[in-house]
């Protein structure tokens, strides 16, 4: 059998794993072992097994993943979200759809300390959506905006997201980091804008809350200190060079348990189930992750890269062209599987049709994270909306993507921007 042979009859295996629901992580690894023991021996292959798993777990660099998992798992499980959703209902809710930007801002700040679109969506269906609810909007809108406002997770960092793309591309995790903040800055901004335009176009469908005062507002203000100092000494001391990503984890995962601890909100309860729950997401990424370098071997060895990247440009559609092919790939998949197997998934294959056309690596991760979310929240799969029905059970589906619609089209809008102008992710990296 040919190694192209060998190469579809693999991913052939992989989807049909998938369909049968067999964790992707278990999947990939099983065809990457078996097509590279059909090829190379499998002697060769089961002593790749044991050396990429203990590689893995022990690699310095990958320690990033963990603490940053367990700083957004302190920061979850202090209240820091709804202190978050407080100060910014305070400032906003007067306005006509204000608990809709309210919802927005905290989703965003929430974002930048806990890297986690699943996590973001989750806590503000819990957080927000009753309130929102309390003073008479539409389920479909308060759902909508808690699915938009849940993508902000995989760009603001930290992302878990970003770190995997940063490892698997061999790229500056710091300079990844602060790729998405503008980017993370722009999307917040676009979707205020929306609910603006739908609380300008449709004035009775968006109601207001009432407004608080100043001094209620100042009060509010005290709440979010301890935010926006883990903020900015993590992302600070990124940007200026005083520690590297994996020491940023670290110290972000220190920050927020001595400020937890500090304010009274972590008790031994509490740290205990934060651990836990870092715990298993860092098991269940380490093993998608071991199961994508075994089966990064079996692409090796039967070329597929290479091929891949000779079909795509050989098609003489350009190098944007190739792009929006790639970016409709993803927008697919976004309705089959989990962001972090998407990327851990392709990237593998598509980084050297990339580089090949010579996009810059920095912005293309930015670009692909991007993308990745927005297939986590269109129709008719997305990943986040099946997060936010498990918490909001008395909504359906239809109506959950009905609100997604115009924020769907504002991303749409978002990357064609992006792309266009790729400073606006290049910038501040390029001042590191």
């Amino acid at each position: 059998m040919s190694s192209d042979l060998v190469a579809i009859t693999g991913f052939v295996a992989l989807f049909a794993m998938m369909l049968l629901r067999v964790p992707i992580g278990m999947a990939m690894g099983l065809v990457g072992v078996t097509g590279f023991g059909y090829i190379v021996g499998a002697g060769p292959a089961l002593k790749m097994v044991g050396q990429t798993s203990m590689r893995t777990v022990t690699d310095y660099t990958f320690g990033v993943i963990p603490m940053f998992l367990l700083m957004g798992a302190f920061v979850a499980n202090s209240g820091m979200s709804r202190e978050l959703f407080r100060a910014a209902n305070s400032f906003l809710g007067h306005l006509r759809g204000g608990l809709g930007i309210a919802t927005i801002a905290a989703c965003g700040g929430f974002a930048a300390i806990s890297g986690s679109s699943v996590a973001t969506a989750a806590t503000f269906s819990t957080v927000a959506y009753p309130e929102m609810r309390r003073y008479g909007y539409p389920q479909s809108f308060a759902t909508g905006v808690i699915a938009a406002g849940g993508t902000l997770g995989a760009m603001l960092p930290p992302s878990t997201v970003l770190v995997v793309y940063g490892i698997i591309t061999e790229q500056d995790i710091g300079k990844l980091f602060v790729a998405g903040i503008l980017p993370g800055i722009l999307a917040a901004s676009m979707y205020i804008a929306t609910v603006a335009i739908i609380g300008f176009v449709r004035p009775d469908f968006l109601p207001r809350a009432p407004r608080h005062s100043w001094k209620e507002r100042i009060e509010s203000l005290r709440n979010i200190w301890a935010t926006l100092l883990l903020f900015v000494f993590v992302i600070g001391g990124l940007y200026g060079g005083l520690f590297t990503p994996t020491e940023a984890g670290g110290m972000g995962a220190g920050g927020a348990f001595l400020i937890g601890v500090l304010r009274g909100r972590l008790d031994r309860a509490e740290i205990r189930r934060s651990l836990l729950q870092a715990t298993r997401t860092a098991a269940a990424v380490f093993t998608v992750l071991i199961g994508a370098l075994l089966f990064g071997y079996f692409l090796t060895v039967t070329q597929t890269p290479q091929k891949v990247t000779e079909f795509l440009t050989g098609l003489g559609v350009g190098r944007y062209g190739v792009l929006a092919l790639i970016m409709l790939m993803y927008l697919v998949l976004g309705c089959l599987m989990d962001s972090l197997a998407m990327v851990i998934l392709t990237v593998p294959i598509i980084f050297p049709v990339i580089t090949h056309l010579g996009f810059n690596p920095i912005w293309f991760g930015v670009i692909i994270v991007m993308t990745v979310e927005l297939g986590l929240i269109h129709p008719p799969v997305g990943m986040i909306v099946f997060v936010i029905k498990s918490v909001v059970d008395d909504v359906k589906f239809t109506t959950i993507f009905k609100g997604v619609l115009p924020f769907i089209i504002t991303d749409l809008i978002r990357l064609i921007i992006l792309i266009a102008f790729p400073i606006i992710a290049l910038w501040l990296p390029s001042r590191m």
